[in-house]
């Protein structure tokens, strides 16, 4: 009789559990925000990414009813950013943007890290794709990419190329091609994007994967020749120019950047639906689809949050291996 009593308290203590949570999740959803959100981009302002990111924060400040507050913070290699994101509380108010440098190649690249990217975040958007331009001194006989991959097997010397750093997603890509072509040539990193463009222009570097910011203005000026994009489909604003893939028959070709907006793990799962379903919506809005590509990146349609993960596991994968392989790995 006891024991029949005890159960029935039991079962009564978890309906009443289960009707708080079905009453209180959406609550919570549909009440946030109560206060404005910090948005963390680990970018300086005027970026790309931080032109995108303020698009759609005014938007999603206009549908949420509070205010989103940009906080740029550029350092160590996005990491400065990405940690802060990580040690916030995990209320929906604060945001942040990752992108493949902090959570594929960081994590090998550097011999410490303080964040996981695995396990301090929940993602609620990946949104953005940003390739690159494989560019070529004019000058250099090379129209294609089969012909850049031909003079670089037949050169007496290895042909270089030019990077913003080590480790960063230009430098895996050129190196992802040699692999994938068997061909040798020199990296010569520089400091910053322009620098590295600057010397492809002035014919002292032969060719290298450019960031399409840097790049179209000097390709439309006749400076620079552009043989491929590094994503599987074309860049809007370079439609002439075939991706890599294609102009090489490589279809497992890609080497891009991407943009996802995170929160910090532990965030209540109807924030991280309501933020989604927003962006998702925001993102595929025609008017900043054009946006977009005016600025040479690539829309997304973002995938429900578990496709984001393995996207995001895919990536680690893939990039990891390369900086293990090319012995990177703890460089930094």
């Amino acid at each position: 009789m006891h024991t029949r009593h005890a159960l029935r308290l039991v079962a009564a203590a978890f309906a009443t559990v289960a009707a708080l949570g079905a009453i209180f999740g959406p609550a919570h959803a549909q009440t946030y925000p109560t206060k404005s959100i910090t948005l963390v981009v680990p970018l300086a302002a005027g970026t790309g990414m931080d032109t995108i990111a303020r698009l759609y924060a005014e938007q999603l400040s206009h549908t949420l009813g509070k205010p989103i507050v940009i906080d740029n913070r550029p350092g160590a290699a996005m990491m400065l950013a990405i940690s802060l994101v990580a040690r916030s509380a995990p209320d929906g108010y604060t945001l942040g943007i990752a992108t493949s440098g902090p959570f594929a190649t960081n994590p090998v690249l550097y011999k410490r890290i303080d964040y996981d990217p695995d396990k301090d975040f929940t993602p609620i958007a990946l949104y953005v794709k940003s390739p690159f331009v494989l560019v070529v001194n004019p000058a250099l006989p090379v129209r294609t990419v089969p012909d850049l991959i031909k003079l670089a097997k037949e050169s007496a010397s290895p042909l270089n190329y030019s990077t913003p750093g080590v480790g960063l997603m230009q430098h895996l890509s050129a190196e992802f091609m040699k692999q994938r072509f068997g061909f040798d040539a020199t990296h010569v990193p520089y400091r910053n994007t322009p620098q590295s463009v600057t010397d492809i222009v002035a014919g002292h570097v032969a060719f290298g994967f450019a960031e399409a910011g840097a790049a179209v203005p000097l390709i439309k000026d006749g400076k620079l020749r552009a043989i491929a994009v590094s994503s599987k489909t074309r860049l809007p604003i370079l439609p002439e120019v075939p991706p890599f893939a294609e102009a090489s028959g490589a279809s497992d070709y890609e080497a891009v950047s991407w943009h996802a907006l995170l929160a910090p793990a532990g965030t209540p799962a109807p924030v991280v639906e309501r933020l989604h379903g927003e962006m998702k919506r925001i993102m595929a809005a025609p008017d900043m689809v054009k946006k977009v590509s005016d600025l040479g990146l690539i829309p997304f349609e973002t995938q429900p949050i578990d496709g984001i993960r393995a996207y995001i596991r895919s990536e680690q994968e893939k990039w990891g291996s390369l900086v293990r392989t090319l012995g990177l790995a703890g460089s930094q």
